[in-house]
């Protein structure tokens, strides 16, 4: 069983996160989106959206700093390890209940909008169920792992030894097995999330705004042609390149 959760399983997981992307994009590049429905309700969406995407951020930051930093690097840098738990059980803490409580208040305000709701498919209900799973745990192994250690060992030496193992395609499946099982749920849930992923509306995120951020501002032209206003210094006409320039 060991070596199918945490030697295969991994695998099958990207697989699945990468070849369902690939069709998912293919194939429904429409509802490649996250469907907002800000037009429905906005003063609960203005307050859970921003918690639950920062939080997140900061959840992910803390994954990739525990996880892909090995434990004799900070210490070289003069951090112990009690420096670095707490750093963790304090930032880990705030990051995790603003992520819960921001998807909580998402997920009443889509219970409680009639149109919100009705929108809802079944992935996406799924997807929530899983998602708050994977936060829940996740809370859960950094307050277990502090309060109630299960013993000396610290996912540092069984969780991030295993997971920087799959990168060279020789899994320390021994080093996971002798994590306490919170940590397992925690993998597995997080594992089922990643699986989910390209068929929910969470694929929206591979696909990031980018080009907001240097697209030209939107101008919007009166139907009286004597309020327009003239175009500034190197803006262009949409549509107009054939038009004689001269006389502007």
């Amino acid at each position: 069983m060991n070596i199918f959760l945490w030697g295969v399983l991994p695998y099958i997981m990207v697989v699945i996160l990468v070849g369902g992307s690939i069709w998912r994009y293919k194939y429904d590049q429409f509802g490649w989106t996250t469907r907002s429905s800000q037009l429905y309700e906005s003063k609960l969406l203005r307050i859970g959206s921003p918690v639950f995407h920062f939080g997140l951020l900061a959840v992910i930051a803390g994954h990739v700093f525990g996880l892909l930093i090995p434990k004799t690097w900070t210490e070289a840098v003069g951090m112990t390890e009690n420096i670095y738990h707490f750093n963790a059980l304090f930032v880990g803490t705030i990051a995790g209940v603003g992520t819960l409580g921001g998807i909580v208040l998402l997920i009443y305000r889509r219970r409680k909008t009639g149109p919100v709701f009705m929108a809802t498919t079944k992935n996406d209900k799924l997807m929530y169920v899983v998602l708050v799973a994977a936060i829940v745990f996740g809370l859960w192994t950094t307050l277990a792992s502090v309060f109630w250690p299960v013993h000396d060992m610290t996912y540092r030496d069984t969780v991030s030894p295993w997971f920087r193992s799959l990168f060279i395609f020789q899994p320390d499946i021994g080093a996971m097995a002798m994590a306490p099982t919170s940590f397992h749920i925690h993998t597995l849930v997080g594992m089922l999330l990643f699986m989910v992923w390209p068929f929910t509306r969470l694929v929206h995120a591979f696909t990031a705004p980018m080009h907001y951020l240097f697209r030209p501002y939107i101008v919007y032209r009166s139907r009286d042609k004597g309020a327009s206003v003239a175009p500034r210094d190197g803006w262009s006409e949409v549509g107009t390149h054939d038009r004689d320039t001269s006389k502007r």
